[in-house]
Order: C-alpha cells, then structure tokens, then sequence
C-alpha cells in the first residue's frame, strides 16, 4: 500500500496544521463518513491494537482500523479534497472541504 497526497490535499494539510498544530489521521470503515479519512490534532484520536499506521500524509501520521486495512491492504492511496462538507468531526469541515480518497489495485504477487 502507497500513501499520496494531492496538491490541494497537502496545501489544505498545511492551512489545517496552521490553525490546529500537527495533526493526525485516521480511516475506519465505521459510523458517520465510514471510509472517509478524519483529520485530527495529533493525538486526540486515540489509536490502539485495532489500527494499523499506513504511513505518513504531507508529515502526518495516517492509520486505518484493522478491519478496513486487510480489505484495502493491496491498495494505492491518494488523499484528495474536495468542496462539501462530510458528516464527520474532521478538522477540515469548518473549511468547507472533505478529505476524500481516490484508489488504485496493486498487483499481488500469488504463489
């Protein structure tokens, strides 16, 4: 699995790390945007045996819960933005932006 960021993705990043300090994120498969990435100030989430750190977001940590990791684990991931608000406590809805992510299949090697 590969983690990117988009332009407009890591410029809203460093906007949100102006005004909330470093920041963290996490995608669960859960309640309210489900598979939506969350942003948060760095540590407010509390992760825990149930996530798996994917890597890192324009210098943030990004987790994901385990259950959505082995369904997505042969997966490229790019972390986009876009107009909307999400129904989420995400720190970029106030900015009327919703972290979205954009995917692509990796080969697996099977023998």
């Amino acid at each position: 699995m590969k983690l990117a960021a988009t332009a407009s993705c890591a410029e809203l990043i460093e906007l949100l790390k102006s005004k909330h300090g470093d920041l963290m994120f996490h995608q669960s498969g859960g309640c309210c945007d489900g598979s939506s990435p969350m942003c948060y100030p760095l540590g407010e989430f509390k992760t825990g045996a149930q996530d798996v750190f994917v890597g890192e977001l324009a210098g943030c940590p990004f987790y994901m819960g385990r259950a959505q990791h082995k369904l997505w684990q042969h997966t490229d991931l790019t972390i986009d933005v876009v107009n909307g608000r999400g129904a989420s406590f995400s720190l970029e809805i106030p900015e009327g932006k919703r972290f979205i992510v954009r995917s692509e299949i990796c080969a697996v090697d099977v023998e």
